[in-house]
Protein backbone atom coordinates (compact mmCIF):
# COMPACT_ATOMS: atom_id res chain seq x y z
CA UNK A 1 0.00 0.00 0.00
CA UNK A 2 1.24 3.51 -0.73
CA UNK A 3 2.36 5.32 2.42
CA UNK A 4 0.58 8.59 3.16
CA UNK A 5 2.71 11.63 2.49
CA UNK A 6 5.25 9.88 0.25
CA UNK A 7 5.60 10.07 -3.45
CA UNK A 8 6.51 6.48 -4.15
CA UNK A 9 5.48 2.94 -3.33
CA UNK A 10 7.12 1.37 -0.27
CA UNK A 11 7.16 -2.34 0.47
CA UNK A 12 4.90 -3.47 3.26
CA UNK A 13 7.00 -3.95 6.39
CA UNK A 14 7.52 -7.52 7.52
CA UNK A 15 6.64 -7.87 11.21
CA UNK A 16 8.69 -10.27 13.25
CA UNK A 17 7.13 -13.11 15.19
CA UNK A 18 7.89 -11.21 18.37
CA UNK A 19 6.07 -8.19 17.08
CA UNK A 20 3.15 -10.26 15.87
CA UNK A 21 2.82 -11.77 19.33
CA UNK A 22 2.65 -8.30 20.82
CA UNK A 23 -0.50 -7.33 22.70
CA UNK A 24 -1.16 -4.72 20.03
CA UNK A 25 -1.25 -7.07 17.06
CA UNK A 26 -3.18 -6.12 13.95
CA UNK A 27 -5.99 -8.51 14.72
CA UNK A 28 -6.55 -6.88 18.09
CA UNK A 29 -6.06 -3.26 17.06
CA UNK A 30 -8.46 -3.38 14.14
CA UNK A 31 -12.02 -4.66 14.15
CA UNK A 32 -13.23 -6.70 11.19
CA UNK A 33 -15.44 -3.80 10.03
CA UNK A 34 -12.49 -1.46 9.64
CA UNK A 35 -12.69 0.39 12.97
CA UNK A 36 -9.87 1.02 15.38
CA UNK A 37 -10.48 -0.56 18.74
CA UNK A 38 -11.15 1.38 21.90
CA UNK A 39 -7.53 0.76 22.87
CA UNK A 40 -6.91 3.94 20.90
CA UNK A 41 -9.99 5.58 22.43
CA UNK A 42 -11.46 5.78 18.94
CA UNK A 43 -9.34 8.82 18.12
CA UNK A 44 -7.50 9.23 14.81
CA UNK A 45 -3.78 8.78 15.01
CA UNK A 46 -1.25 10.80 13.06
CA UNK A 47 1.31 8.01 13.15
CA UNK A 48 1.23 4.37 12.20
CA UNK A 49 0.11 2.06 14.97
CA UNK A 50 2.46 -0.60 13.65
CA UNK A 51 5.68 -1.29 15.60
CA UNK A 52 8.67 0.80 14.70
CA UNK A 53 10.35 -1.12 11.91
CA UNK A 54 12.13 1.76 10.25
CA UNK A 55 9.06 3.19 8.47
CA UNK A 56 9.06 6.94 7.93
CA UNK A 57 6.86 9.02 10.17
CA UNK A 58 3.62 9.75 8.40
CA UNK A 59 2.57 13.25 7.42
CA UNK A 60 -0.41 14.51 9.37
CA UNK A 61 -3.55 14.03 7.28
CA UNK A 62 -5.77 16.96 6.42
CA UNK A 63 -9.48 16.80 7.15
CA UNK A 64 -10.26 16.29 3.46
CA UNK A 65 -7.74 13.43 3.29
CA UNK A 66 -9.37 11.76 6.29
CA UNK A 67 -12.79 12.22 4.72
CA UNK A 68 -11.64 10.59 1.48
CA UNK A 69 -10.12 7.66 3.33
CA UNK A 70 -13.33 7.14 5.29
CA UNK A 71 -15.39 7.30 2.09
CA UNK A 72 -13.14 4.75 0.39
CA UNK A 73 -13.26 2.57 3.47
CA UNK A 74 -17.04 2.66 3.58
CA UNK A 75 -17.26 1.75 -0.11
CA UNK A 76 -14.80 -1.14 0.28
CA UNK A 77 -16.66 -2.33 3.36
CA UNK A 78 -19.86 -2.40 1.29
CA UNK A 79 -18.06 -4.61 -1.22
CA UNK A 80 -17.10 -7.03 1.54
CA UNK A 81 -13.37 -6.20 1.39
CA UNK A 82 -13.12 -6.01 5.17
CA UNK A 83 -9.45 -7.01 5.52
CA UNK A 84 -8.49 -4.28 3.07
CA UNK A 85 -10.53 -1.79 5.09
CA UNK A 86 -8.82 -2.92 8.29
CA UNK A 87 -5.37 -2.36 6.79
CA UNK A 88 -6.42 1.00 5.30
CA UNK A 89 -7.65 2.27 8.65
CA UNK A 90 -4.60 0.96 10.49
CA UNK A 91 -2.09 2.45 8.08
CA UNK A 92 -3.86 5.82 7.82
CA UNK A 93 -4.64 6.09 11.51
CA UNK A 94 -8.25 6.97 10.66
CA UNK A 95 -11.45 5.37 11.80
CA UNK A 96 -14.47 4.55 9.70
CA UNK A 97 -17.08 5.32 12.34
CA UNK A 98 -17.11 6.16 16.03
CA UNK A 99 -16.72 3.00 18.16
CA UNK A 100 -20.13 3.60 19.73
CA UNK A 101 -21.67 3.80 16.27
CA UNK A 102 -19.91 0.59 15.28
CA UNK A 103 -21.38 -1.27 18.22
CA UNK A 104 -24.78 0.19 17.42
CA UNK A 105 -24.57 -0.93 13.77
CA UNK A 106 -23.53 -4.45 14.71
CA UNK A 107 -26.31 -4.81 17.25
CA UNK A 108 -28.93 -3.56 14.79
CA UNK A 109 -27.75 -5.89 12.03
CA UNK A 110 -27.74 -8.82 14.47
CA UNK A 111 -31.21 -7.97 15.78
CA UNK A 112 -30.00 -7.47 19.37
CA UNK A 113 -32.57 -4.78 20.12
CA UNK A 114 -31.96 -4.37 23.87
CA UNK A 115 -28.25 -3.80 23.27
CA UNK A 116 -29.03 -1.40 20.42
CA UNK A 117 -31.31 0.61 22.72
CA UNK A 118 -28.54 0.70 25.31
CA UNK A 119 -26.14 2.01 22.65
CA UNK A 120 -28.43 4.98 22.12
CA UNK A 121 -27.51 6.34 25.55
CA UNK A 122 -23.85 6.43 24.54
CA UNK A 123 -24.69 7.98 21.15
CA UNK A 124 -26.93 10.63 22.72
CA UNK A 125 -23.92 12.64 23.89
CA UNK A 126 -22.54 12.71 20.33
CA UNK A 127 -25.72 13.92 18.66
CA UNK A 128 -26.56 17.49 17.64
CA UNK A 129 -30.18 16.95 18.69
CA UNK A 130 -30.45 14.64 21.72
CA UNK A 131 -34.25 14.68 21.34
CA UNK A 132 -33.77 12.59 18.18
CA UNK A 133 -33.10 9.62 20.44
CA UNK A 134 -36.85 9.17 20.84
CA UNK A 135 -37.31 8.96 17.07
CA UNK A 136 -34.43 6.51 16.76
CA UNK A 137 -35.82 4.36 19.56
CA UNK A 138 -39.22 4.37 17.86
CA UNK A 139 -37.66 3.04 14.64
CA UNK A 140 -35.82 0.32 16.53
CA UNK A 141 -38.92 -0.79 18.39
CA UNK A 142 -40.98 -0.76 15.20
CA UNK A 143 -38.51 -3.19 13.59
CA UNK A 144 -38.49 -5.33 16.74
CA UNK A 145 -42.31 -5.40 16.74
CA UNK A 146 -42.54 -6.40 13.08
CA UNK A 147 -39.96 -9.16 13.47
CA UNK A 148 -41.85 -10.62 16.44
CA UNK A 149 -45.02 -10.62 14.35
CA UNK A 150 -43.31 -12.34 11.43
CA UNK A 151 -41.96 -15.00 13.80
CA UNK A 152 -45.48 -15.60 15.10
CA UNK A 153 -44.63 -14.22 18.56
CA UNK A 154 -47.87 -12.27 18.90
CA UNK A 155 -47.72 -11.88 22.69
CA UNK A 156 -44.16 -10.55 22.59
CA UNK A 157 -45.15 -8.16 19.78
CA UNK A 158 -48.15 -6.96 21.79
CA UNK A 159 -45.87 -6.37 24.77
CA UNK A 160 -43.56 -4.20 22.63
CA UNK A 161 -46.55 -2.23 21.36
CA UNK A 162 -48.08 -1.60 24.79
CA UNK A 163 -45.09 -1.37 27.11
CA UNK A 164 -42.39 0.13 24.85
CA UNK A 165 -43.79 1.92 21.80
CA UNK A 166 -46.90 3.52 23.31
CA UNK A 167 -45.10 5.06 26.36
CA UNK A 168 -42.82 6.97 23.97
CA UNK A 169 -45.85 9.17 23.09
CA UNK A 170 -44.44 9.63 19.62
CA UNK A 171 -46.24 9.23 16.27
CA UNK A 172 -49.48 7.84 17.68
CA UNK A 173 -50.96 7.61 14.19
CA UNK A 174 -48.23 5.18 13.21
CA UNK A 175 -48.82 3.16 16.38
CA UNK A 176 -52.47 2.75 15.38
CA UNK A 177 -51.33 1.47 11.99
CA UNK A 178 -48.85 -0.92 13.59
CA UNK A 179 -51.54 -2.31 15.89
CA UNK A 180 -53.59 -3.21 12.83
CA UNK A 181 -50.86 -5.59 11.68
CA UNK A 182 -51.77 -7.89 14.59
CA UNK A 183 -54.64 -9.07 12.39
CA UNK A 184 -52.37 -10.25 9.57
CA UNK A 185 -52.95 -13.95 8.98
CA UNK A 186 -49.45 -14.85 7.76
CA UNK A 187 -46.02 -13.32 7.14
CA UNK A 188 -46.64 -12.60 3.44
CA UNK A 189 -49.75 -10.62 4.40
CA UNK A 190 -47.71 -8.69 6.98
CA UNK A 191 -44.94 -7.80 4.53
CA UNK A 192 -47.46 -6.68 1.91
CA UNK A 193 -49.52 -4.47 4.24
CA UNK A 194 -46.51 -3.02 6.05
CA UNK A 195 -44.59 -2.57 2.76
CA UNK A 196 -41.70 -4.21 4.58
CA UNK A 197 -39.01 -6.56 3.31
CA UNK A 198 -39.29 -8.92 6.26
CA UNK A 199 -36.84 -9.96 8.94
CA UNK A 200 -33.28 -10.00 7.68
CA UNK A 201 -30.38 -8.06 6.25
CA UNK A 202 -32.37 -5.99 3.75
CA UNK A 203 -34.86 -4.47 6.17
CA UNK A 204 -32.23 -3.95 8.87
CA UNK A 205 -29.94 -2.20 6.40
CA UNK A 206 -32.77 0.14 5.44
CA UNK A 207 -33.44 0.72 9.13
CA UNK A 208 -29.79 1.68 9.62
CA UNK A 209 -30.01 4.13 6.72
CA UNK A 210 -32.92 5.86 8.48
CA UNK A 211 -31.20 5.82 11.87
CA UNK A 212 -28.03 7.31 10.45
CA UNK A 213 -29.83 10.50 9.44
CA UNK A 214 -30.00 11.44 13.13
CA UNK A 215 -26.24 11.01 13.68
CA UNK A 216 -23.48 13.47 12.67
CA UNK A 217 -21.28 12.18 9.81
CA UNK A 218 -18.28 12.34 12.17
CA UNK A 219 -19.99 9.61 14.19
CA UNK A 220 -21.41 7.50 11.36
CA UNK A 221 -21.06 8.12 7.64
CA UNK A 222 -24.26 8.56 5.63
CA UNK A 223 -25.04 5.37 3.70
CA UNK A 224 -23.41 4.93 0.29
CA UNK A 225 -21.84 8.38 0.63
CA UNK A 226 -19.18 7.89 -2.05
CA UNK A 227 -21.73 6.67 -4.60
CA UNK A 228 -23.94 9.65 -3.76
CA UNK A 229 -21.11 12.12 -4.36
CA UNK A 230 -20.13 10.46 -7.63
CA UNK A 231 -23.72 10.43 -8.82
CA UNK A 232 -24.04 14.13 -8.01
CA UNK A 233 -20.84 14.85 -9.94
CA UNK A 234 -22.13 13.00 -13.00
CA UNK A 235 -25.48 14.79 -12.81
CA UNK A 236 -23.75 18.17 -12.50
CA UNK A 237 -21.60 17.44 -15.54
CA UNK A 238 -24.69 16.42 -17.46
CA UNK A 239 -26.55 19.58 -16.43
CA UNK A 240 -23.63 21.76 -17.52
CA UNK A 241 -23.25 19.95 -20.83
CA UNK A 242 -24.74 22.26 -23.45
CA UNK A 243 -25.54 19.46 -25.89
CA UNK A 244 -26.69 16.69 -23.54
CA UNK A 245 -29.91 15.43 -25.07
CA UNK A 246 -30.38 11.86 -23.85
CA UNK A 247 -31.62 10.25 -20.69
CA UNK A 248 -28.81 9.43 -18.30
CA UNK A 249 -29.27 6.41 -16.06
CA UNK A 250 -29.43 7.49 -12.41
CA UNK A 251 -26.99 4.68 -11.58
CA UNK A 252 -23.25 4.80 -12.12
CA UNK A 253 -22.90 1.58 -14.11
CA UNK A 254 -23.78 3.27 -17.40
CA UNK A 255 -21.07 5.95 -17.24
CA UNK A 256 -17.30 6.03 -16.98
CA UNK A 257 -15.96 7.83 -13.92
CA UNK A 258 -12.52 8.10 -15.54
CA UNK A 259 -13.51 10.94 -17.87
CA UNK A 260 -15.78 13.97 -17.76
CA UNK A 261 -19.19 13.76 -19.38
CA UNK A 262 -19.19 15.93 -22.52
CA UNK A 263 -21.51 15.57 -25.52
CA UNK A 264 -20.42 16.55 -28.99
CA UNK A 265 -22.36 18.99 -31.15
CA UNK A 266 -22.39 16.22 -33.75
CA UNK A 267 -24.84 14.30 -31.57
CA UNK A 268 -27.30 17.21 -31.58
CA UNK A 269 -30.05 17.81 -34.21
CA UNK A 270 -27.97 20.40 -36.08
CA UNK A 271 -27.68 18.61 -39.41
CA UNK A 272 -30.15 18.41 -42.27
CA UNK A 273 -31.45 14.85 -42.56
CA UNK A 274 -34.17 15.49 -45.14
CA UNK A 275 -35.66 18.32 -47.17
CA UNK A 276 -39.38 17.83 -47.77
CA UNK A 277 -40.39 19.61 -50.99
CA UNK A 278 -43.93 18.35 -51.57
CA UNK A 279 -45.54 21.73 -50.75
CA UNK A 280 -45.65 24.14 -53.68
CA UNK A 281 -45.83 27.42 -51.74
CA UNK A 282 -44.79 28.94 -48.42
CA UNK A 283 -44.97 26.51 -45.47
CA UNK A 284 -46.44 28.40 -42.53
CA UNK A 285 -46.60 25.77 -39.80
CA UNK A 286 -45.42 22.30 -38.78
CA UNK A 287 -46.10 20.21 -35.70
CA UNK A 288 -45.16 16.71 -34.55
CA UNK A 289 -47.95 14.58 -33.08
CA UNK A 290 -47.93 13.99 -29.33
CA UNK A 291 -46.71 10.40 -29.78
CA UNK A 292 -43.95 11.54 -32.14
CA UNK A 293 -44.97 9.21 -34.97
CA UNK A 294 -46.27 11.87 -37.38
CA UNK A 295 -45.58 15.39 -38.56
CA UNK A 296 -48.25 17.72 -39.93
CA UNK A 297 -47.29 20.66 -42.13
CA UNK A 298 -49.58 23.45 -43.33
CA UNK A 299 -48.96 25.68 -46.33
CA UNK A 300 -50.15 28.66 -48.28
CA UNK A 301 -50.80 26.13 -51.07
CA UNK A 302 -54.11 25.21 -49.25
CA UNK A 303 -52.95 21.73 -48.17
CA UNK A 304 -52.01 19.92 -44.99
CA UNK A 305 -49.55 17.07 -45.44
CA UNK A 306 -49.29 14.29 -42.85
CA UNK A 307 -45.84 12.69 -42.72
CA UNK A 308 -45.03 9.32 -41.13
CA UNK A 309 -41.89 9.11 -38.98
CA UNK A 310 -39.93 5.88 -39.31
CA UNK A 311 -39.13 4.83 -35.73
CA UNK A 312 -35.80 3.26 -36.72
CA UNK A 313 -34.34 5.49 -39.43
CA UNK A 314 -36.20 8.66 -38.34
CA UNK A 315 -36.88 9.35 -42.00
CA UNK A 316 -40.21 10.96 -42.94
CA UNK A 317 -42.43 9.86 -45.79
CA UNK A 318 -45.66 11.40 -47.05
CA UNK A 319 -48.66 9.60 -45.58
CA UNK A 320 -51.65 11.63 -46.80
CA UNK A 321 -52.63 15.08 -48.01
CA UNK A 322 -55.64 17.01 -46.66
CA UNK A 323 -56.89 19.50 -49.22
CA UNK A 324 -59.36 22.32 -49.67
CA UNK A 325 -58.17 25.06 -47.28
CA UNK A 326 -58.86 27.95 -49.61
CA UNK A 327 -57.08 30.56 -47.46
CA UNK A 328 -54.03 28.45 -46.72
CA UNK A 329 -53.09 26.80 -43.40
CA UNK A 330 -51.26 28.91 -40.80
CA UNK A 331 -51.84 26.90 -37.62
CA UNK A 332 -52.33 23.23 -36.68
CA UNK A 333 -53.24 21.51 -33.41
CA UNK A 334 -53.20 17.77 -32.67
CA UNK A 335 -55.82 16.39 -30.29
CA UNK A 336 -54.36 14.88 -27.07
CA UNK A 337 -54.75 11.33 -28.44
CA UNK A 338 -53.60 12.35 -31.97
CA UNK A 339 -56.88 11.16 -33.51
CA UNK A 340 -57.86 14.61 -34.78
CA UNK A 341 -56.06 17.58 -36.29
CA UNK A 342 -57.49 21.09 -36.43
CA UNK A 343 -56.32 23.45 -39.15
CA UNK A 344 -56.73 27.24 -39.06
CA UNK A 345 -56.08 29.85 -41.72
CA UNK A 346 -54.64 33.40 -41.78
CA UNK A 347 -56.40 36.58 -40.64
CA UNK A 348 -59.03 36.66 -43.38
CA UNK A 349 -60.11 33.04 -42.77
CA UNK A 350 -63.43 32.64 -40.91
CA UNK A 351 -63.45 28.84 -40.70
CA UNK A 352 -61.49 25.99 -39.19
CA UNK A 353 -61.30 22.36 -40.27
CA UNK A 354 -61.29 19.36 -37.94
CA UNK A 355 -59.82 16.28 -39.62
CA UNK A 356 -59.80 12.65 -38.54
CA UNK A 357 -56.15 11.87 -39.17
CA UNK A 358 -56.57 8.10 -39.11
CA UNK A 359 -59.23 8.04 -41.83
CA UNK A 360 -58.31 11.25 -43.63
CA UNK A 361 -61.96 12.34 -43.43
CA UNK A 362 -63.19 15.83 -42.55
CA UNK A 363 -65.24 15.59 -39.35
CA UNK A 364 -66.16 19.26 -38.93
CA UNK A 365 -65.85 22.44 -40.91
CA UNK A 366 -66.77 25.18 -38.48
CA UNK A 367 -67.69 28.79 -39.15
CA UNK A 368 -69.83 30.92 -36.85
CA UNK A 369 -69.82 34.00 -39.06
CA UNK A 370 -68.19 35.13 -42.28
CA UNK A 371 -66.90 38.14 -40.36
CA UNK A 372 -64.94 35.94 -37.96
CA UNK A 373 -61.21 35.42 -38.04
CA UNK A 374 -60.33 32.03 -36.59
CA UNK A 375 -56.54 31.95 -36.65
CA UNK A 376 -55.65 30.04 -33.50
CA UNK A 377 -56.89 26.95 -31.68
CA UNK A 378 -56.07 24.87 -28.57
CA UNK A 379 -57.40 21.53 -27.35
CA UNK A 380 -58.85 20.97 -23.91
CA UNK A 381 -56.96 18.12 -22.17
CA UNK A 382 -60.11 15.97 -22.29
CA UNK A 383 -59.88 15.84 -26.10
CA UNK A 384 -63.61 16.56 -26.40
CA UNK A 385 -63.51 20.35 -26.54
CA UNK A 386 -61.35 23.04 -28.05
CA UNK A 387 -61.10 26.83 -28.00
CA UNK A 388 -60.55 29.03 -31.02
CA UNK A 389 -60.36 32.72 -31.76
CA UNK A 390 -58.86 35.53 -33.77
CA UNK A 391 -58.03 39.22 -33.84
CA UNK A 392 -61.52 40.36 -34.81
CA UNK A 393 -62.81 39.67 -31.31
CA UNK A 394 -63.95 36.04 -31.55
CA UNK A 395 -63.20 33.65 -28.67
CA UNK A 396 -65.21 30.41 -28.68
CA UNK A 397 -65.27 27.06 -26.89
CA UNK A 398 -66.68 24.26 -29.08
CA UNK A 399 -67.23 20.51 -29.15
CA UNK A 400 -65.98 18.05 -31.76
CA UNK A 401 -68.95 18.77 -34.02
CA UNK A 402 -68.24 22.49 -34.00
CA UNK A 403 -71.17 23.31 -31.72
CA UNK A 404 -70.65 26.50 -29.74
CA UNK A 405 -70.46 25.76 -25.99
CA UNK A 406 -69.28 29.13 -24.66
CA UNK A 407 -68.00 32.42 -25.99
CA UNK A 408 -66.10 35.37 -24.59
CA UNK A 409 -66.94 38.73 -26.09
CA UNK A 410 -64.42 41.30 -27.23
CA UNK A 411 -61.18 39.35 -26.80
CA UNK A 412 -58.89 39.86 -29.77
CA UNK A 413 -56.93 36.60 -29.74
CA UNK A 414 -53.48 36.13 -31.23
CA UNK A 415 -52.58 32.72 -29.75
CA UNK A 416 -54.21 30.19 -27.37
CA UNK A 417 -53.20 27.45 -24.95
CA UNK A 418 -55.25 25.21 -22.60
CA UNK A 419 -53.67 24.38 -19.26
CA UNK A 420 -53.78 20.88 -17.80
CA UNK A 421 -56.39 21.80 -15.17
CA UNK A 422 -59.02 21.59 -17.93
CA UNK A 423 -60.46 24.98 -16.92
CA UNK A 424 -57.93 27.69 -17.70
CA UNK A 425 -57.29 28.99 -21.21
CA UNK A 426 -54.34 31.28 -21.84
CA UNK A 427 -54.80 33.82 -24.60
CA UNK A 428 -52.43 36.45 -25.94
CA UNK A 429 -54.26 39.51 -27.21
CA UNK A 430 -53.73 42.84 -28.94
CA UNK A 431 -52.92 44.52 -25.62
CA UNK A 432 -49.47 42.84 -25.57
CA UNK A 433 -50.43 40.51 -22.74
CA UNK A 434 -51.39 36.95 -21.88
CA UNK A 435 -54.48 36.52 -19.75
CA UNK A 436 -55.97 33.45 -18.14
CA UNK A 437 -59.67 32.81 -18.86
CA UNK A 438 -61.88 30.41 -16.92
CA UNK A 439 -64.95 29.41 -18.93
CA UNK A 440 -66.60 27.75 -15.90
CA UNK A 441 -66.83 30.75 -13.59
CA UNK A 442 -66.26 33.39 -16.29
CA UNK A 443 -63.27 34.97 -14.54
CA UNK A 444 -60.10 36.24 -16.11
CA UNK A 445 -56.77 37.55 -14.84
CA UNK A 446 -53.61 39.08 -16.22
CA UNK A 447 -50.56 36.79 -16.22
CA UNK A 448 -47.97 38.23 -18.62
CA UNK A 449 -47.51 41.83 -19.73
CA UNK A 450 -45.05 42.67 -22.50
CA UNK A 451 -44.16 46.06 -24.01
CA UNK A 452 -44.50 44.84 -27.59
CA UNK A 453 -46.97 42.61 -29.48
CA UNK A 454 -46.85 38.89 -28.65
CA UNK A 455 -46.82 37.16 -32.03
CA UNK A 456 -47.09 33.61 -30.63
CA UNK A 457 -46.44 31.62 -27.49
CA UNK A 458 -46.22 28.02 -26.29
CA UNK A 459 -46.21 26.42 -22.83
CA UNK A 460 -43.95 23.73 -21.37
CA UNK A 461 -45.34 20.29 -20.56
CA UNK A 462 -45.45 21.00 -16.83
CA UNK A 463 -47.40 24.22 -17.43
CA UNK A 464 -44.84 26.32 -15.58
CA UNK A 465 -43.00 28.14 -18.38
CA UNK A 466 -44.22 30.08 -21.40
CA UNK A 467 -42.10 30.80 -24.47
CA UNK A 468 -43.05 34.00 -26.31
CA UNK A 469 -42.05 35.37 -29.70
CA UNK A 470 -42.30 39.12 -29.18
CA UNK A 471 -42.32 41.56 -32.10
CA UNK A 472 -38.96 43.37 -32.56
CA UNK A 473 -37.69 41.75 -29.34
CA UNK A 474 -37.15 38.07 -30.04
CA UNK A 475 -37.81 35.08 -27.79
CA UNK A 476 -38.73 35.57 -24.12
CA UNK A 477 -39.13 32.95 -21.38
CA UNK A 478 -41.73 33.64 -18.66
CA UNK A 479 -42.50 31.84 -15.41
CA UNK A 480 -46.30 31.62 -15.37
CA UNK A 481 -46.50 30.76 -11.68
CA UNK A 482 -44.34 33.62 -10.43
CA UNK A 483 -45.38 35.86 -13.35
CA UNK A 484 -41.84 37.01 -14.02
CA UNK A 485 -39.68 37.30 -17.12
CA UNK A 486 -36.96 34.68 -16.71
CA UNK A 487 -34.79 35.14 -19.78
CA UNK A 488 -34.42 36.98 -23.10
CA UNK A 489 -32.76 34.84 -25.76
CA UNK A 490 -30.39 36.56 -28.14
CA UNK A 491 -29.66 36.19 -31.83
CA UNK A 492 -33.03 35.66 -33.48
CA UNK A 493 -34.43 38.24 -35.92
CA UNK A 494 -38.10 38.77 -35.03
CA UNK A 495 -40.11 41.55 -36.65
CA UNK A 496 -43.87 41.46 -37.13
CA UNK A 497 -44.05 38.06 -38.82
CA UNK A 498 -45.73 35.30 -36.84
CA UNK A 499 -42.92 32.92 -35.88
CA UNK A 500 -43.52 29.89 -33.66
CA UNK A 501 -40.82 28.67 -31.27
CA UNK A 502 -40.85 25.50 -29.17
CA UNK A 503 -39.47 23.67 -26.18
CA UNK A 504 -37.67 20.44 -27.00
CA UNK A 505 -35.01 17.87 -26.37
CA UNK A 506 -34.80 15.50 -23.45
CA UNK A 507 -36.64 16.96 -20.45
CA UNK A 508 -37.39 20.07 -22.56
CA UNK A 509 -33.93 21.43 -21.77
CA UNK A 510 -33.73 23.30 -25.08
CA UNK A 511 -35.54 26.02 -26.98
CA UNK A 512 -35.68 26.44 -30.75
CA UNK A 513 -37.10 29.21 -32.91
CA UNK A 514 -37.30 30.24 -36.52
CA UNK A 515 -36.09 33.64 -37.61
CA UNK A 516 -36.54 36.22 -40.33
CA UNK A 517 -32.84 35.87 -41.21
CA UNK A 518 -33.59 32.38 -42.64
CA UNK A 519 -31.98 30.50 -39.72
CA UNK A 520 -33.10 28.17 -36.95
CA UNK A 521 -31.75 29.15 -33.54
CA UNK A 522 -31.31 26.75 -30.63
CA UNK A 523 -30.59 27.72 -27.03
CA UNK A 524 -30.06 25.75 -23.88
CA UNK A 525 -32.88 26.83 -21.60
CA UNK A 526 -30.42 28.30 -19.09
CA UNK A 527 -28.30 30.24 -21.58
CA UNK A 528 -29.31 33.42 -23.40
CA UNK A 529 -26.75 32.90 -26.18
CA UNK A 530 -27.57 30.35 -28.91
CA UNK A 531 -25.69 27.06 -28.88
CA UNK A 532 -26.51 26.44 -32.55
CA UNK A 533 -27.54 28.46 -35.62
CA UNK A 534 -28.83 26.19 -38.36
CA UNK A 535 -28.58 27.35 -41.96
CA UNK A 536 -30.13 25.93 -45.11
CA UNK A 537 -33.46 27.68 -45.54
CA UNK A 538 -33.45 30.55 -48.02
CA UNK A 539 -36.37 32.57 -46.64
CA UNK A 540 -38.03 33.27 -43.27
CA UNK A 541 -38.36 30.23 -41.00
CA UNK A 542 -41.93 30.40 -39.70
CA UNK A 543 -42.11 27.49 -37.32
CA UNK A 544 -39.95 24.93 -35.51
CA UNK A 545 -41.24 21.70 -33.95
CA UNK A 546 -39.17 19.34 -31.80
CA UNK A 547 -40.25 15.70 -31.72
CA UNK A 548 -41.62 15.05 -28.20
CA UNK A 549 -40.53 11.39 -28.19
CA UNK A 550 -37.34 11.41 -30.27
CA UNK A 551 -35.19 14.19 -28.77
CA UNK A 552 -32.73 14.04 -31.68
CA UNK A 553 -35.36 14.94 -34.30
CA UNK A 554 -36.58 18.43 -35.20
CA UNK A 555 -38.44 20.01 -38.12
CA UNK A 556 -38.66 23.57 -39.45
CA UNK A 557 -41.06 25.17 -41.92
CA UNK A 558 -40.12 28.08 -44.17
CA UNK A 559 -41.40 30.54 -46.72
CA UNK A 560 -38.99 28.86 -49.13
CA UNK A 561 -41.63 26.13 -49.54
CA UNK A 562 -39.72 23.39 -47.73
CA UNK A 563 -39.77 21.54 -44.44
CA UNK A 564 -36.31 20.66 -43.19
CA UNK A 565 -35.79 17.70 -40.88
CA UNK A 566 -32.83 18.05 -38.53
CA UNK A 567 -30.91 15.32 -36.70
CA UNK A 568 -27.40 14.34 -35.52
CA UNK A 569 -24.48 14.19 -37.90
CA UNK A 570 -24.99 11.27 -40.32
CA UNK A 571 -21.61 9.71 -39.51
CA UNK A 572 -20.39 9.39 -35.92
CA UNK A 573 -17.30 7.56 -34.77
CA UNK A 574 -17.56 4.96 -32.02
CA UNK A 575 -16.72 7.42 -29.25
CA UNK A 576 -19.42 9.84 -30.36
CA UNK A 577 -21.94 7.03 -30.66
CA UNK A 578 -21.20 6.18 -27.03
CA UNK A 579 -22.04 9.79 -26.22
CA UNK A 580 -25.55 9.24 -27.50
CA UNK A 581 -25.99 6.79 -24.64
CA UNK A 582 -24.64 9.17 -22.03
CA UNK A 583 -21.06 7.89 -22.33
CA UNK A 584 -19.61 10.67 -24.43
CA UNK A 585 -15.85 10.89 -24.71
CA UNK A 586 -15.82 13.54 -27.41
CA UNK A 587 -15.19 17.11 -26.41
CA UNK A 588 -16.31 20.18 -28.25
Amino acid sequence: MQTNGTGGQEPEPQLSCRNRESSTSTAEVVHSNGLLSSANNGLPSTESSAPDTGMKKKKRLSQSDEDVIRLIGQHLHGLGLNQTVDLLMQESGCRLDHPAATKFRNHVMEGEWEKAESDLNELKALMHSPSAVVRMKFLLLQQKYLEYLEDGKVLEALQVLRAELTPLKYNTERIHVLSGYLMCSHSDDLRAKAEWEGKGTVSRSKLLDKLQTYLPPSVMLPPHRLQTLLRQAVELQRDRCLYHNTKLDSGLDSVSLLIDHVCSRKQFPCYTQQILTEHCNEVWFCKFSNDGTKLASGSKDTTVIIWQVDSETHQLKQLKTLEGHAYGVSYLAWSPDDTYLIACGPDDCSELWLWNVQTGELRTKMSQSHEDSLTSVAWNPDGKRFVTGGQRGQFYQCDLDGNLLDSWEGVRVQCLWCLSDGKTVLASDTHQRIRGYNFEDLTDRNIVQEDHPIMSFTVSKNGRLALLNVATQGVHLWDLQDRVLVRKYQGVTQGFYTIHSCFGGFNEDFIASGSEDHKVYIWHKRSELPIAELTGHTRTVNCVSWNPVLPGLMASASDDGTVRVWGPAPFLDSQETEGLNGLSTTRR
